[in-house]
């Protein structure tokens, strides 16, 4: 019985060091602004998963507002260079992707309102 109790609150201690990995890297990128627009790329809408795997390798899938979008490597690099610099993260990598493409319906409430969509 104490076996499985501590079974439990190991997987329990694993999952909230996930939560707060996963927290700490939302508070980071709600810090990257696209330079063009005065929202965070989180709220904006453009970070569409974020994977911690156990060794602290962080993938993030990510798009912008548009394809052609001419501040892509700024954007790119400030979320690489953000997560990075998260204590324990050991890899950062990018997925760029354009499917589903961007929409403001992909937008936070907060982003909406800054915006005047609201």
């Amino acid at each position: 019985m104490k076996i499985e109790n501590c079974e439990i609150i190991e997987e329990g201690s694993e999952m909230k060091d996930f939560l707060q990995m996963e927290t700490r890297i939302v508070e980071v990128l709600k810090t990257v602004y696209d330079p063009e627009i005065p929202v965070n790329v989180y709220d904006l809408g453009l970070i569409y998963d974020v994977a911690v795997d156990d060794d602290n390798s962080v993938t993030i899938t990510m798009t912008l507002t548009a394809p052609n979008c001419p501040l892509a490597d700024v954007i790119l690099n400030d979320v690489k260079k953000s997560v990075e610099a998260i204590d324990d993260v050991q890899s950062v990598k990018l997925n760029l992707v354009f499917d589903p493409p961007w929409s403001k319906d992909l937008m936070s409430e907060e982003a909406l309102l800054e915006l005047g969509f609201l």
